[in-house]
């Protein structure tokens, strides 16, 4: 006869499988980080050319969190309705905040705010940025997060997509959309059958600039309306994350008509809440596909590198001090063992940025550190390469979504730092002649630090993925 295992072991041994199960816990806040405008200091607009202040605040510049848990580790992903912000402003946010194994700041990428990065001030030669105004803005995206910490809740998840490439125009060519939207529904794991859920995520891949360059009224431009619109739906907190955008994954000059049938034009608030409104019924369509996903346990492989700049415009806005973060020495080496300050813009620079993998559970999530290409996400680089290329002998980068493994999956664009378009160097075309036979070059160049930063990104992601823990 077998030993007869003592009834007190026997519930000890209970207890502790169920201590060591990972549980899935969520929070979601959202903090007012709107700047104020029509006192001494103009708020200077961010997106498009120089010197467009704002007149007034027509909706609110929001930073939305989201904490999980998985009763061992903790990660928060926080979005702002701005156009970018700098690594070194994110490690701002990190230092405000304890206890967390993984934080992620990101923006929206959003045209019709302040701007956060310096490019758009009343000249070329001055930084637009209000040091005030951006501190407001860290501490309310580390106040979103305490907020939205203390919601905890124990929690089930389903993750749901859709596409919409009606919703998308490729401002370049060659034309590839990432036009997937991902939609994760949060219930509480106790819920009744019809209650609302406890938030939702929501990430679409598009510039929110369609209120254009003529807009002098602070806005958050559609994000706004596809949040509010998804919040009286669900009747719950909604956090709207951007993707990828490069490329350039736009809603200017795409059709769209009002209510008596008419087409809408850019730049009004009328055409701008119409696509909001419209993507938030794409996010509808998405959570009524959602299936259930085990979001834990938790894993993030995250890593320091150096993006080489060669940007000349990139390196004299820094000089000037107009672009306020530290350049770095650039030896050719993405991972050195140790980053030099440099101070002379005539050396070779780069910039240190960061890419992160995280996994949770059953969904794999690329954060990645700028305006990423299609092509590089969705591993559609042009081939064979357009006579025109500048590099037409260039290796194809590794793209991302082709190393995630999970039965999900999602980019963050903008992720902990905002180092401007990620191009793939097969198509860069800056000198002639030109791709497509065009008598001149196409937008896109002029804001990346140059035709190297997206293979050390995309390899630097690689190795992170294939990184033995």
């Amino acid at each position: 006869m077998r030993p007869v295992v003592p009834l007190l072991a026997l519930l000890l041994v209970t207890a502790t499988l169920s201590a060591a199960e990972p549980k899935l816990a969520v929070g979601f806040a959202e903090v007012d980080v709107s700047p104020a405008v029509g006192g001494k200091t103009p708020v200077y607009m961010a997106g498009f050319g120089h010197n467009r202040t704002a007149t007034k605040v027509h909706d609110p510049i929001m930073a939305r969190a989201v904490v999980l848990s998985d009763g061992t580790k903790k990660f928060a992903l926080v979005s702002v309705d701005v156009v970018g912000l700098f690594l070194p402003a994110v490690e701002r946010v990190r230092e405000q905040l304890k206890g967390f194994d993984y934080m992620l700041v990101s923006a929206t990428h959003n045209h019709e705010g302040p701007d956060t990065l310096g490019l758009w001030g009343k000249t070329p030669f001055e930084s637009g940025v209000d040091p005030v105004y951006l501190a407001k803005l860290i501490d309310g995206a580390a106040a979103a997060v305490t907020a939205a910490e203390k919601k905890l809740t124990p929690a089930t998840a389903k993750i749901g997509t859709a596409k919409g490439p009606e919703l998308l125009r490729d401002g370049r060519l060659p034309e590839v959309k990432h036009d997937d939207i991902v939609v994760i529904r949060f219930d509480a794991a106790d819920a009744k059958p019809g209650a609302a859920p406890l938030g939702l995520l929501v990430q679409w891949n598009v510039h929110p600039e369609l209120l254009d360059d003529k807009n002098t009224e602070v806005s958050a431009d559609h994000v706004g309306y596809t949040v509010a619109h998804l919040t009286r739906k669900y009747k719950c907190p909604v956090a709207y994350f951007t993707g990828t955008v490069g490329g350039l994954m736009t809603s200017l000059k795409l059709p769209l008509k009002g209510g008596d049938g008419k087409d809408l034009t850019d730049g009004t608030f009328e055409k701008t809440e119409k696509y909001g409104v419209e993507v938030g019924k794409l996010a509808e369509h998405a959570e009524a596909m959602a299936v259930p996903a085990t979001l834990v346990p938790f894993a993030v492989r995250t890593r320091a590198v150096l993006a080489p700049v060669d940007n000349a415009l990139y390196r004299l806005g820094w000089q000037a001090g107009v672009l306020k973060r530290p350049m770095y020495v650039w030896a050719g080496n993405p991972t050195p063992d140790k980053f030099a300050v440099e101070t002379d813009a005539r050396k070779p620079v780069g910039v240190k940025t960061e890419v992160g993998y995280l996994k949770l559970g059953e969904l794999d999530v690329a954060a990645i550190p700028g305006e990423i290409y299609p092509e590089l996400v969705l591993d559609k680089i042009q081939e064979p390469v357009d006579a025109g290329a500048d590099f037409p002998k260039a290796d194809k980068e590794p793209a991302i979504y082709p190393q995630l493994k999970g039965k999900h999956r999602m980019l963050i664009g903008l992720a902990n730092d905002e180092i401007g378009y990620i191009i793939p160097k097969r198509q860069w075309d800056e000198q002639k002649p030109f791709c497509y036979g065009r008598k001149e070059a196409q937008y896109g160049e002029i804001n990346s630090c140059g035709p190297d930063v997206a293979k050390v990104l995309c390899e630097a992601f690689k190795q992170l993925v294939e990184k033995k823990d």
